[in-house]
């Protein structure tokens, strides 16, 4: 190949010697002649190669079951070495055409030789590209942060691809640069604080298990509150609910608190913890004709028969003296209303009934008594889950007049007026 290359861009100053023309005259015109011939030669070479290339790849991927060399003709990695072939071409001819320049072919040679380097790392990275979204299909790997681990491979080499162009351009070896690199390795650090931080947090969070793409999560320091849709080196995206982007630091994963929702998207069910607070003043017992009025609420109508049964036992067992209604034991309006909640919750289709559901009294507060559900929802998508939670409310917020009972808020501004 050597010998071709070398008789075909030598031929033609001899021809121009015998031909009487000066030996400058005779050298340049050689040498403008043996360029244009290479540029034509090197399109051939780069034309043909791309034509074999794309169409051997193209047939590959119509004829194997795998997708990765369909993704390899997508991110056009035939078309890239096809440009390095007629690459390879100039980078051998060039010492040839310009024997009598020196200056010249080492200059034109460093040229050749970096951009060969360029284009071999962006070969390499769109093999990686057509890997990265191969593995993507994979439902194994959809959710593992590949663009960290690829673009931290990638890193590595663009360094070694840039040791190599220093190394040419300034003739300097490659030990000497790289020691100089090492003198140099905490302005390095410096200068890649952001990527060295976001690739030790990939790790972490790909280790971990700590997010996944697809994961809902929130984290009120970045405002992001929404689905994770891409983990790279430096940064992860989240979009949230109100169709914005949010761009969050991937080391602040490892650093700060946020919340993770896939543990509840993977559970059987979501929670309900919400309360209403009861105005303290309507919390009172209740009297013989007002259980018989409340007996006709299906949910509690047996419940207040073998609970009257059981306090009236009690009562005349001990001889309490019933003209006070303190004395002794006593059904109230929000003993009996909680009792209803449960039970309305317990027949309620949205609910699991296999997961924790009660209504309970917190610690009571300057505003009132708080009255809370605590129950799981069965379907975790978020409109019918807040239709589901807003229904049981509803449906909470109309009984309490039945019971006697009062919900808690601030008088409005006409009140006062009125008053």
């Amino acid at each position: 190949m050597y010998k071709f290359i070398e008789k075909l861009f030598t031929f033609l100053y001899p021809i121009f010697k015998k031909w009487g023309l000066g030996s400058n005259f005779a050298s340049y015109l050689s040498l403008l002649l043996n360029i244009a011939i290479l540029c034509l030669l090197a399109y051939a070479i780069y034309l043909v190669f791309r034509l074999v290339l794309v169409t051997v790849m193209m047939v590959i991927a119509q004829k194997t079951k795998t997708k990765f060399d369909d993704l390899l003709v997508t991110n056009k990695t035939a078309k890239y070495i096809a440009h390095l072939i007629p690459l390879l071409f100039i980078y051998k001819s060039v010492p040839i055409i310009l024997d009598r320049y020196e200056y010249w072919e080492g200059v034109f040679g460093k040229l050749v030789g970096i951009y060969i380097v360029i284009l071999v790392l962006w070969i390499i990275r769109t093999i990686f590209n057509a890997l990265r979204d191969y593995l993507k299909l994979k439902p194994r790997y959809s959710d593992k942060p590949i663009d960290s681990f690829i673009q931290v491979v990638m890193i590595a080499l663009w360094m070694v691809g840039i040791t190599l162009i220093i190394s040419k351009l300034f003739d300097i070896d490659q030990k000497e640069l790289l020691t100089i690199l090492g003198a140099v390795s905490a302005v390095i650090i410096l200068i890649f604080r952001d990527t060295i931080l976001g690739f030790v947090s990939s790790v972490q969070v790909s280790i971990n298990d700590m997010v996944r793409i697809g994961d809902w999560i929130t984290m009120d320091k970045f405002g992001a509150d929404g689905d994770v849709i891409e983990i790279n080196l430096a940064t992860v995206k989240v979009r949230n609910f109100d169709n914005t982007t949010t761009t969050i630091p991937t080391y602040s994963l490892s650093s700060d608190s946020f919340q993770n929702w896939r543990g509840m998207l993977n559970s059987d069910g979501r929670r309900i913890k919400r309360h209403i607070l009861i105005k303290t003043s309507s919390i009172r017992f209740l009297e013989e004709d007002e259980l018989n009025k409340l007996k006709k609420i299906q949910l509690i109508s047996e419940y207040i028969d073998s609970r009257k049964l059981e306090i009236d036992n009690f009562n005349s067992g001990h001889k309490i003296d019933k003209t006070i209604a303190i004395n002794g034991r006593n059904l109230t309006n929000l003993g009996l209303f909680r009792k209803y909640i449960t039970e309305y919750l317990h027949q309620y289709p949205g609910l699991n009934k296999d997961m924790l559901m009660l209504c309970r009294q917190l610690q009571s507060t300057s505003h009132g008594v708080p009255l809370e559900v605590y129950a799981f929802s069965h379907d975790k998508r978020f409109e019918n889950y807040e239709y589901i939670m807003s229904d049981i409310f509803d449906h909470i917020i109309a009984s309490i007049p039945y019971f006697d009972l009062e919900i808690f808020e601030l008088p409005s501004h006409n009140k006062f007026i009125a008053e």
